[in-house]
Parts: C-alpha cells; structure tokens; sequence
C-alpha cells in the first residue's frame, strides 16, 4: 500500500504541474490542435495510448476472458483501418488547416451543409454531433468503470465512491489542459503502459498458459474465436477497419499534424504498433480463465486486469503496474472528453464565427461541455458496469459514420447528396441501437455485439440507392 500511495501521489503532482501550465492558455489552436506543430513521436504515442490505454487494455483482458480469440478480431480490424487512414491522412490534415477544420464533426459539417440552408444546416449538425456524443458516451463510461474498477480492489472502497473518484479526475484534468496537456500525459502514460507489458503481462501469460501449452484446456470456441458467433468474427475486420477513418480522437491527433507527411506516417506507425497489444490484453483474460476457479460475471470483468496483476505482481512492482493502468485510463478518457466537448460546443453553439463568440468565451464553453459530459457518462458508468459491452458498443457503432466520410473525401460534389447522407446515418444508427437492444434481451437470438454488421450494411445500400435517385433527378437525361 505504501509504494501504491507512493506513486498515486507522484503522477499527482506530475498531472497538477502540467494542468497548472494550461490553465491560462487563451489559444484555441494550441487548446485543440496543439497549433498543428506536433510532430510524428508524440502523436503516435497520444494515439496509441488512446487506443491500448487503461478501458481498451482492460476491456480486452475482460473480453479475452469471456470471448478468447474472438478479442482479437478487433486489433486486426484496426489495423486494416489505420491502413485506411493512411491514405486520406494527408488530405485530411492539409484540408483541415485551410479550412480552420478543428473536429471530425467539423469536417462533415463543412462538406454537407451551406450557410443557405440554414434549417437543414442546424438539423445536420444535431444528428452528426448527436450521434458521435452518444456514441462516446459509451466509449469514456468504460474508462470509468475500468477506473474505479482498479481503485476499488486497490483500495477496498466500494464501487460507487471509486468511480467518482475516477471521473473527478479525468473531469478536472481534461477541462484544463486541452490537446496540448493530453499529448503529454498520453506520452507518460504510453511508456507505463510498455513496461508492464514487459515487466507483467508477457511473464503472467507464460507462466498462467505454462508456455501457451494449457490453452487447449479452453473451449474450442474461445480458440477458434466463434465464440462471439461467425458474424462478429468475420465482420468485425472487414466493417470495423473502416470506422478509424471516422474517429474523432484520430482526426484531431492528424489536424493537430505539423504537415500531411506527419499525418500519414503517425498513421502507418500507428496501426503497426498497436496489434501487438491486442493480442496480449485478450491472452490476460485468457490466462485468468484457466487458473481461477469461481466464474466472473459480466459486471464484474473489469477486475480481470487486477486479479492478473496481483497474482504477478507485488510491492514496487505491482504498485507502479496499477498506478500505470490508472494513468492509461486518464490518457484515454480525457481524450475522449476533450473531443466531444469540442464537437458539442463547435456544432452546437458556433463559436466559429468570431463576431458571436470570442475565443475566451469559447474556451470556457468547452470545459463546461467538459463537465456537463462527464457527469453524465458518470451516471452512464454507475448504472451499467459491464465493461465489454460499453466498449464494443461505443467503437462499433463509429463504424455508422464511415460511408459518409468516405463520400465526402473521394466525391467533389458530395453536398449535392446531403439529404441522402443524413437518412443513410439516422437509419444506421436507429438499426444499431435497436439491434444492439434486442440482442441485450434476447441474447439467444442475436450477439448485442455484432449489431454493427447489419446497420453499416443498410446504411451503404440506403446511400447508393440515394445517390443514384438524386442523380436521376438532377440530370433527368440520363435516364
């Protein structure tokens, strides 16, 4: 407990020095891009950190332990999809820094809307940023849980206190550091994460699997990885790889690229470095499936990393490997707040014109969104406590906004098809959450996880459909 308390107090002071450095800034361009001067070493750690960071890691320890294989199904999709990434990165970053583009959101606004049709303008704004705030929502309520996850095995308190705890400190960190003070700590935050892989992770595995030999002793489902069904297993590489093209945390870390040669090579580096992970965290709960007797229930997977790491770990050691994850789950869940509460004040409120918001105004509307937003995937955190379930339902249902992004980058005249664009995303989304409803009930008859097959499908048929219609209309003779 005394290394534990230790270290806590150590990252502590580390995170109030460099929150105490922003917290004067008035620079939105450094607050949210980090004035688009940050160099390819940073940004690949800011976004692997955000993508192996504290939620993931544990969530994929989690899902390793209820799925085995099946987990690694998504590091193989994002992959694919940071090879993706990488050939719009560039164009993303160079067009997003002459067209002052901030957000993902942002982008879309630009390309589907017109300041001539204001009505429709308000309507698309709402369900773009609507969307992508319900759907990270889901994403930083994992952080919590994962938190409080820790801080309650840690520390014997009860689940209710830890995760408030949690949230106070992502809440407070995020609303005054911005991008600037995220890349940092996310840089910290990725060293400690690697460490433990070395130091913890890759030891445990070997010695719980005996050197990967009693793995047969699982089910076969769990090493074939079916166990999530045929849908999830296939599905997920070929529809999840696209939803990196439209993540927000990816797009501001390649808006905030000193140039699109940086962007591209973030990406590439990016999705190389992180599959090694994704297959490490799913062998945790793999290896703590086989050595502990008692069944976990879903509720409560997200203490799968810490019975790992106490059965591995002692003192120093297992000290610095919590305090490691803690920190991880900061990098992940003030990336995610920061996002949202810029897309939600930029989209919402308008502080892109000048004359109606200054940019102090804007500043403090931002992290009131950050506090507001926070509050609420508390709540979100406190009533639904099953960690896999909150992380695969948040970075699939991204993949709903893939079709439209693609569009928008390859198409010219992509705004001539923004009536299509909307009902293609709100059919997508409203087919998700219903599927993704059912599924919670009826789990016998369809894998709540897999509802992000289906949507993407529909939403890509509804948009070549509609395209095709809007061209018939617009140019009658070519009938």
């Amino acid at each position: 407990m005394g290394w534990l308390i230790f270290f806590i107090v150590l990252y502590l002071v580390v995170i109030v020095y460099l929150s105490l450095r922003h917290l004067k800034t008035s620079d939105l361009d450094q607050y949210l891009v980090n004035n688009r001067n940050t160099k390819t070493l940073p940004l690949v750690f800011t976004v692997l950190a955000t993508f192996v960071g504290g939620g993931t890691s544990i969530g994929l320890m989690a899902l390793g332990y209820e799925s085995g294989f099946a987990a690694i199904a998504i590091g193989i999709a994002y992959v694919i999809g940071f090879g993706i990434m990488w050939k719009y990165a560039g164009k993303i970053r160079d067009f997003g820094s002459s067209n002052n583009i901030y957000s993902f959101p942002h982008f879309l606004n630009h390309s589907y809307t017109s300041d001539n049709e204001k009505g429709f303008s308000k309507i698309f704004s709402a369900t773009v940023s609507g969307v992508n705030i319900f759907i990270f929502f889901f994403i930083l309520a994992a952080q919590f849980v994962a938190m409080a996850s820790l801080l309650k095995f840690s520390f014997e308190i009860g689940y209710t206190t830890a995760v408030l705890i949690s949230a106070f400190i992502i809440i407070a960190y995020t609303a005054i550091a911005g991008l600037s003070g995220v890349i940092i700590t996310d840089t910290i935050q990725f060293v400690a994460i690697v460490i433990m892989i070395f130091l913890i992770f890759i030891p445990g595995i070997l010695s719980d699997t005996e050197h990967f030999n009693r793995l047969n002793e699982l089910p076969a489902e769990m090493l074939n990885g079916t166990q999530l069904g045929i849908v999830f297993l296939v599905g997920t590489p070929i529809f999840l790889s696209w939803s990196v093209l439209a993540r927000m945390d990816i797009w501001q870390r390649v808006l905030a690229a000193k140039d699109s040669r940086t962007a591209k090579k973030v990406s590439l580096w990016s999705g190389l470095g992180m599959l090694p992970f994704y297959i490490i965290f799913p062998m945790v709960g793999m290896a703590v499936r086989l050595v502990t007797d008692t069944e976990i229930s879903p509720d409560q997977t997200a203490g799968v990393a810490y019975l790992f790491i106490d059965r591995h770990s002692s003192g120093f050691i297992m000290a610095f490997a919590i305090v490691g994850l803690l920190s991880a789950l900061m990098s992940s869940g003030d990336s995610f707040l920061n996002i949202i509460s810029i897309s939600a004040v930029k989209d919402f409120v308008g502080w892109g014109s000048k004359k109606l918001v200054s940019p102090a105004k804007a500043h403090l509307m931002i992290r009131v969104a950050t506090v507001i937003f926070g509050v609420t995937a508390l709540f979100m955190a406190m009533v639904f406590p099953n960690i896999v379930d909150l992380m695969v339902v948040g970075i699939s249902t991204i993949t709903i906004f893939a079709p439209i992004t693609l569009f928008a980058l390859i198409k010219k005249n992509a705004f001539n098809y923004r009536k299509t664009v909307i009902i293609s995303l709100l059919s997508a989304f409203i087919i998700n959450l219903v599927l993704f409803v059912w599924g919670l009930n009826s789990p016998e008859s369809f894998n709540p996880k897999s509802s992000f097959v289906p949507s993407i499908i529909l939403e890509s048929i509804i948009l070549l459909i509609g395209m095709k219609i809007t061209d018939l209309v617009n140019n009658p003779k070519k009938k």
